[in-house]
């Protein structure tokens, strides 16, 4: 046997053992990634059912719901819930109707929720606090219709802002009720009770709900009105206008 030749083979040889010894080191971390994609894809599908589950929905609604958030419909309004981007995206009338009522009992069961904490939390201030003016718990997503009786004013104020003042004297003094908001409270009780009193606003009124004093979170941009503040509005047709 020639010389070349039985290089030729020991090499081959070599080269042989050294794949398939890579191939048997490859092989565990393949299937490794494997099972762990599987585990992967159980949780996602789980999780998927619980939150479909939470919704009130089937697991083919929650499916076309995540499906819709990630094409044009999410791009233009992220953070949409469920039932509304499926309302707004329905194929059918009946469709819209039956997200339109789904909608309609989540939110008045969230609604319940909240009036029964905000009573508790009434309860707990007078008992803890019975001489400091309490803050309403408004929900940060809410606009200010939400907060008050229909045809109530909402009033934007700010800190370091004398017209503010002025104007919110001249309210208490016609005897108008209306929710104040302080825009840059930062969610901070104690500053906008300070700012309260500061303004005049009297203990008596903010304890019989008269006068509200609520933390902007966003608000005074919701609603989109111009201008400067302060600001005195009321929601007329859709729409919010200055008074």
């Amino acid at each position: 046997m020639k010389p070349w030749f039985v290089r030729f083979v020991l090499a081959f040889a070599v080269a042989s053992m050294a794949s398939a010894i890579a191939v048997a080191q490859n092989a565990p971390a393949a299937d490794s990634r494997i099972v762990q994609s599987r585990d992967r894809t159980a949780i996602d599908a789980d999780l998927d059912e619980r939150l479909a589950r939470d919704w009130g929905l089937q697991n083919e609604e929650w499916a076309r719901y995540r499906q819709l958030m990630q094409g044009p419909l999410g791009v233009y309004s992220p953070g949409l819930d469920p039932f509304t981007a499926l309302g707004i995206e329905a194929r059918t009338d009946e469709e819209r109707r039956r997200y339109a009522e789904l909608q309609v009992q989540a939110e008045a069961r969230r609604v319940e929720k909240l009036l029964a904490y905000q009573h508790a939390y009434d309860d707990a201030w007078k008992r803890l606090h019975p001489t400091l003016q309490p803050v309403v718990l408004t929900d940060a997503g809410a606009t200010p219709a939400t907060s008050g009786a229909l045809g109530r004013l909402a009033v934007f104020v700010k800190d370091d802002c004398p017209p503010c003042e002025q104007r919110v004297r001249q309210l208490q003094t016609a005897g108008t009720a209306f929710d104040l908001y302080m825009v840059g409270s930062r969610q901070d009780d104690a500053r906008i009770r300070q700012w309260a009193a500061k303004a005049g606003i009297e203990p008596a009124k903010v304890r019989a709900r008269t006068i509200t004093l609520n933390h902007d979170a966003g608000r005074w941009l919701s609603i989109g009105v111009p201008g400067e503040l302060p600001a005195v509005v009321r929601e007329v047709n859709g729409q919010w206008l200055r008074q």
